[in-house]
């Protein structure tokens, strides 16, 4: 401490760097690749200037192109300390490299003008390292303030600008659903109902719908819309077991964020503790293994799912199984690679040993907790015979409602998306924590209210199929995610190595995956909150007759409707249904 180093030669010996090793460096200075040390906890830094604002730019480039690649081989070490009483304290750490070509017959000399040092591809090279170290005292920088370099918001405007355009979009969607669902769905639904109590007035009228085959629909002015499918509208979609385990999945991913965002708002996660972020993560995840079970178990139990033994295990495991199995890829090319970023086999196998003991059962007890409660009941019911969709305008089909609906909210966070990229695959730290639980939060809002709004738009075009469609609509985001890591990689990155692709992609499908469940879930639960409230709030006094079914106790009722009901039968139309409603 405190005792400065002028020229050093690094272990008094010269090193030898064969052919590959250097081709091997040289391709790593080509990719900007950048060094990076730890002293007292403190990431080795370059100074950077932001106009006036010195800040601290983590780690140190191992080369430079000057026509070709120059290897760094003195580093310029420069340790701020900070006096408090008779004790020091390292308040930052800076590193300023240099290419030096020393000769390897004499002394190293730093200060003597040397031209850069170039690895020779073909053959060895003998190289020298020297080091200097200077120490400075800063009764500026404090213990407790030493990061504040580091985190430094380059340029906050653009944050701010992501903020306010978040905001837009919300405001937009709000507005739309607010004048286009409210007011009609109010008008709707008084509609519907002064109708039902105008009826009460007497006579038992016999409504019918008809559609022969290549002709237009026939329909009571008052029966349209979003009322033609309440009987259908809480039909089990296809796959519910998928479904509902995504569903669950994707709760679980939301209260984890959810939590880990207001940790970190508060101050509990410190760039200063490498890994808290991720150690955090982790445990939320497993702990909110329980919700998922729950919520999982309550959708299957909802649509009358019957294997429910089966539903318990792939919560526990099917997203879990599919993560690892990306990961221990990763890791696989990692080891054969010989890259000290591999995860050690203890590692995973610890991993792996607490999912069993701690997520896997807390899973399976919210799963028992869930089916233990009894049924949600619909607010309406649900008819023996599925009627017929008719078909769907283009942007009402399923692949464009889903990229029409994913865009909206990917737009609510691309711009935060970019620093977060940065900060996983660059070298900048990101801690503002503050804005990203904002940008969350736009995030839920803007997946509900698009997906409640393309959900009204298939319900008034008679598609009741929105379980599935909810889920994929918001969930398309994460695809958009998936589709930016691919610009980003090629606009921003200059990775060459094969190894380095599979990692990049390997995560960057693992976000875009998890994005995709999260979101789904949000679009999917904000579309069933918002059916069952509509559907809760019109009067249904009416039954469904089909040529074999009749839900009336008056026989010439019945015998009166058959009547009527023959001479269309005889034309085989492709759809049909007779309401009646009689009071």
């Amino acid at each position: 401490m405190q005792i400065p180093v002028d020229c050093k030669t690094l272990c008094d010996e010269v090193v030898t760097i064969p052919p590959e090793d250097a081709k091997f460096i040289n391709a790593r200075i080509r990719e900007n690749y950048v060094i990076n040390w730890l002293i007292d906890g403190l990431p080795a830094a370059t100074s950077m200037a932001d106009g006036k604002k010195l800040y601290s730019g983590v780690g140190f480039v191992l080369g430079q192109l000057n026509g070709k690649p120059e290897f760094n081989n003195h580093y310029a070490i420069t340790v701020k300390v900070h006096q408090q009483e008779d004790k020091y304290r390292v308040v930052g750490v800076f590193v300023r490299p240099a290419s030096r070509k020393y000769s390897t017959t004499g002394k190293a000399a730093c200060n003597a003008p040397l031209p850069a040092l170039s690895l020779d591809e073909d053959k060895d090279n003998k190289v020298i390292f020297t080091y200097e170290v200077k120490w400075e005292l800063d009764p500026q920088i404090q213990w407790a303030t030493r990061w504040d370099s580091y985190l430094h918001v380059f340029d906050p405007k653009i944050h701010w600008f992501s903020l306010v355009n978040s905001i837009v979009i919300v405001l937009f969607l709000t507005g739309m659903v607010a004048m286009i669902l409210l007011r009609a769905l109010h008008k709707d639904i008084s509609r519907y109902n002064q109708l039902d109590s105008q009826a009460c007035l007497g006579l038992a009228e016999i409504k019918m719908r008809w559609r022969g085959k290549g002709e237009k629909n026939e329909d009571v002015q008052e029966d349209f819309g979003w009322k033609l499918v309440h009987g259908d509208v809480f039909r089990p979609p296809s796959n519910v077991m998928l479904l509902s385990v995504l569903l669950g999945n994707g709760i679980q991913l939301f209260c984890m964020t959810a939590v880990t965002l207001v940790f970190a708002v508060l101050g509990f996660l410190s760039p200063s503790n490498r890994g808290s972020l991720a150690t955090v993560m982790i445990i939320f995840y497993m702990l909110f293994a329980s919700v998922s079970g729950y919520v999982s178990a309550r959708v299957y139990k909802m649509f009358a799912g019957k294997s429910w033994n089966k539903n318990i295990i792939m919560t526990a495991t099917l997203l879990p199984i599919l993560i690892f199995s990306i990961l221990f890829t990763i890791n696989f090319f990692l080891v054969g690679a010989n890259s000290s970023g591999a995860v050690p086999a203890t590692t995973m196998i610890g991993t792996i040993v607490l999912w069993f003991l701690i997520s896997v059962p807390l899973s399976c007890i919210g799963s028992y907790i869930g089916f233990k409660k009894p049924a949600i009941e619909h607010p309406v019911r649900t008819n023996p015979i599925p009627r017929q969709i008719p078909d769907q305008v283009f942007y009402l089909r399923p692949i464009p409602s889903m990229l029409m609906g994913g865009v909206l909210p990917f737009g609510a966070i691309f711009i935060e998306l970019y620093f977060i990229m940065s900060s996983i695959w660059g070298s900048k730290i990101y801690y503002l924590f503050g804005i990203a639980s904002l940008v969350f939060v736009i995030l839920t809002i803007t997946c509900s209210e698009v997906t409640i709004l393309l959900c009204y738009f298939h319900l008034c075009a008679e598609d009741y199929h929105w379980s599935w469609r909810a889920f994929l609509t918001s969930g398309a985001s994460g695809l958009y995610i998936f589709l930016y890591s691919i610009m980003y990689y090629t606009t921003k990155l200059h990775i060459t190595s094969f190894t380095s692709i599979v990692v990049y992609f390997g995560w960057t499908s693992v976000m875009s995956l998890l994005f995709f469940i999260l979101t789904g879930a949000i679009g999917y639960f904000a579309c069933l909150v918002f059916i069952r409230k509509i559907f809760a709030s019109i009067k249904l006094k009416e039954w469904a007759w089909m040529p074999d079914v009749a839900e009336t106790k008056d026989d010439s009722f019945n015998d009166k409707l058959s009547k009527l009901a023959a001479p269309m039968l005889k034309k085989e139309p492709s759809s049909m249904e007779i309401r009646l409603t009689r009071f």
